[in-house]
């Protein structure tokens, strides 16, 4: 089952997908409140879905297009308190993204490439990433991505800063989690994200990583309640006017990661103030293939797609490049 959230003429509303059409929900605004509603009824969001259900439909071909008065928000986020919703994502989980990383943070000795710290991550996961059941493997790598307001939406666009070298997709599945009174982390269902970073600024030196992954970036347009996160295929794509400029397969999934879902669960929300009760959380899985990595460098205009078979329907984004800017930010004394 996947869901949709919009913002229309009556305010938010939540719809499930019925395609071609959305069914809009009744008494809940968000997939927060529906979600957080599951908890307090103690029913699952399954049965709280089929209780709201209304029999208001809506032409989704037109809202996706961007022609209603309807539009697409993210999948998921908590609009009331956006400080209270971390996105934050793990990388170096898929051997081509390894790949791609180290080729960009490598140095050259005597003719031979050097193995990075990139390649290490990577093979630790490889080793250590899939523990068995209920027991912590190797730590994967772990980024900060901002707050829930650094969240966009199908068809908005995902901005370079005037202080940015650059940005580019990042292709990737994203899982969504609500903690709850006790503390304990509920995933509410996953998500196709565009990650989006900064690598010609990564690329200078790899200790900017963090600094490159503070962009805005997107999920949806739908949310999945009830998917496998085993083997996912889909495609990547970048268009420049009305011509395909690069697109290649992906896939994701733990069948194509180095580390489990679990493994990735557990060190992310191990630490107590990841723990938060009511706080919601967009955490990605990590990229398969992204443009940069084939020499690929995006313009103003530039429309990226992500797409993953059994996720709904394609997330696309232009980018937007703002002018530089040579201001300092200063800070005013109290």
């Amino acid at each position: 089952m996947r869901l949709v959230q919009l913002n229309g003429p009556s305010g938010r509303r939540v719809a499930v997908v019925e395609e071609p059409s959305l069914r809009l929900l009744e008494r809940c605004t968000t997939v927060y409140d529906l979600a957080s509603a599951c908890l307090h009824e103690g029913i699952s969001l399954l049965a709280a879905i089929e209780q709201r259900k209304s029999s208001e439909l809506l032409n989704y071909d037109t809202i996706y297009r961007g022609g209603s008065d309807w539009r697409l928000q993210p999948s998921a986020d908590f609009p009331a308190s956006p400080s209270r919703c971390m996105v934050s994502g793990t990388g170096l989980t898929h051997q081509a993204s390894a790949k791609n990383r180290n080729a960009m943070h490598a140095g050259t000795h005597a003719g031979t490439q050097a193995v990075t710290d990139s390649t290490r991550m990577y093979l630790s996961g490889v080793e250590g990433g899939k523990p068995p059941a209920g027991e912590a493997g190797v730590s994967p790598e772990w980024f900060y991505k901002g707050t829930g307001s650094a969240l966009r939406a199908h068809g908005e666009p995902l901005v370079v800063p005037d202080f940015a070298d650059d940005g580019g997709e990042e292709p990737e599945v994203a899982g969504v989690y609500l903690i709850d009174a006790a503390g304990t982390p509920r995933r509410v269902g996953f998500t196709v994200g565009n990650e989006f970073s900064d690598h010609v600024f990564e690329r200078k030196n790899y200790l900017y990583l963090a600094a490159s992954k503070l962009r805005t970036c997107a999920i949806g347009p739908e949310l999945v309640i009830d998917a496998q996160f085993n083997m996912i295929p889909g495609e990547v794509s970048v268009e420049r006017g009305q011509q395909i400029l690069w697109s290649h397969p992906i896939k994701t999934g733990e069948a194509t990661m180095c580390h489990s879902l679990a493994n990735i669960e557990h060190h992310h929300f191990k630490f107590d103030f990841h723990r938060h009760p009511g706080d919601l959380h967009i955490h990605f899985f990590g990229a398969d293939a992204f443009s940069f990595g084939n020499g690929i460098q995006l313009q103003d205009g530039d429309v990226m797609q992500v797409r993953f078979e059994g996720m709904g329907r394609a997330l696309r984004n232009p980018l937007r490049r703002m002018e530089p800017g040579t201001k300092a930010v200063t800070v005013a004394p109290l």
